[in-house]
């Protein structure tokens, strides 16, 4: 049995094809104005655990992801991906296509399956504007003050049972200039057609209402209702999605069907780096090419992500990702020893158990730590090997070779010596040194270990 958190639910519950066969996934994909931060990855990686998780279930998947390029409003006329383009002097879809391109090579240095359709919102127009004019036949729509068209909350009775923000307890929303918005009827109604101003150039279409755009919550809503019918199996995204996205989202689907048509909401939670949100105002924000420029291996963030479950917050840090960085070359050196002689099938019994009950990813890798204390180092690597096919991190991979040079491995001598003298200045002066050299030592159990920088 396959059960992960509803957030909805607020419980775990059962997870299972609609159809009996193939598990039908929305997951909620970028917006390509710059380059996804790895908060951003860790909830990208969600949607491939479910994946992975599905498949040892014995599940079939079909995953739809969208790309957002267009419609993610900064104020009233300019989105995110007009102010980038502005600012790097480019035409939109032109930055789009760029950060779209860096998004899926960082999905490949993670190892995250892709998905099986990306639709674009620029390319998905129609579709919006045919659900529009569904949601304004239903009652659910209507032409606001401005031209453009605006979802009637009011008419939703269901509103807010996903996120818990009902609208008799939400305050008068107000535009980005601080002037409360006279174009609603209500002021939790929400935009599904911009009508755009005069200054607005790029990325405006023509509608029956007027030349101009769509709303950031309306593709998603047209995207799988096209692509994967009025069933929603799971629906993966941020946490931070929740409200007003996946709220409003639902509300517009629900209405288009007059049914239910996500059947489980599956969030990831936050992610700090040491301590801090991670923001651009603040200047915390971290890319994976930054993980890979100090010289670690990228899926050293993909084992730090899973060594924490994907619903609870998580501080990452420096330490951490490298850390994990030396467990995957560890595992790599004795995955070498695979013979497919096999394993006791009750390490594949116990993993398994612990990724299909809410992915409890902390727990099923407490299982290859265990085996790695009892089992024989043939047994080991083949249950590393076997278990990799959800953990995704490449341990058939031989590790690298790393070659250290004479004055390094001298210094180490040093320093071992002052260590055994207990000669701390001493030992922590040669330390520097070492690091001066581009080279790091770790004391363990088994020795002291000279690691790259």
């Amino acid at each position: 049995m396959f059960r992960l958190y509803d957030t909805a639910l607020k419980a775990v519950t059962e997870i299972e094809p609609s159809d009996g066969q193939v598990l039908k996934i929305y997951a909620c994909g970028p917006t390509v104005y710059r380059t996804a931060h790895v908060g951003n990855l860790r909830t990208f990686l969600l949607t491939d655990l479910i994946v992975r998780a599905a498949e040892l279930a014995d599940f079939e998947t079909f995953v739809v992801q969208n790309i957002t390029d267009v419609g993610h409003l900064l104020n009233d006329s300019q989105d995110k991906l007009l102010q980038q383009a502005s600012l790097e002097g480019k035409a939109a879809l032109e930055i789009a296509a760029y950060y779209e391109e860096i998004f899926h090579q960082d999905l490949a240095h993670l190892n995250i399956i892709p998905a099986d359709v990306y639709p674009h919102a620029s390319e998905t127009i129609e579709l919006m504007l045919q659900l529009i004019k569904l949601l304004i036949e239903k009652d659910f729509a209507y032409i606001g003050k401005d031209g453009s068209v605006y979802f009637a909350a009011q008419k939703f009775a269901d509103y807010g049972s996903l996120s818990g923000n009902r609208l008799e307890n939400l305050k008068p929303g107000h535009r980005f200039g601080g002037e409360v918005d006279e174009n609603k009827n209500f002021h939790a109604d929400w935009a599904l057609w911009k009508i755009a101003p005069d200054t607005r150039t790029e990325l405006v279409w023509d509608s029956p209402w007027g030349k101009g755009f769509p709303g950031w919550h309306v593709e998603c809503t047209a995207m799988s209702l096209h692509h994967l019918g009025q069933v929603v199996d799971v629906h993966t995204g941020g946490i931070d999605l929740r409200f007003p996205h996946h709220e409003d989202e639902r509300a517009q689907s629900n209405a288009a069907t007059g049914e239910e048509v996500v059947k489980h909401w599956v969030h990831a939670e936050h992610l700090l780096f040491e301590g801090r949100k991670m923001a651009k105002s603040t200047g915390n924000v971290v890319l994976l090419s930054d993980v890979i420029e100090k010289g670690y291996d990228p899926l050293a963030l993909r084992l730090a992500f899973m060594q924490s479950r994907y619903r609870t917050q998580l501080d990452m840090s420096w330490d951490v990702i490298k850390a994990a960085h030396i467990q995957i070359e560890k595992w790599r050196t004795k995955a070498q020893s695979a013979n497919e002689e096999g394993f006791p099938l009750e390490y594949e019994k116990a993993f398994t158990a612990y990724v299909l009950e809410d992915l409890d990813t902390p727990r099923a890798i407490s299982v290859i730590r265990e085996a790695e204390k009892v089992l024989s180092e043939s047994a080991f690597a083949d249950f590393l090997i076997w278990a990799d096919l959800f953990l995704g991190l490449d341990l058939d991979r031989a590790p690298k070779q790393v070659v250290v040079p004479q004055e390094v491995l001298d210094l180490v001598e040093i320093r071992s010596a002052a260590r055994m003298n207990k000669d701390w200045a001493e030992s922590d002066r040669v330390r520097d040194q070492i690091a001066a050299l581009g080279f790091s030592v770790n004391d363990n159990p088994d020795g002291t270990e000279v690691l790259p920088l």
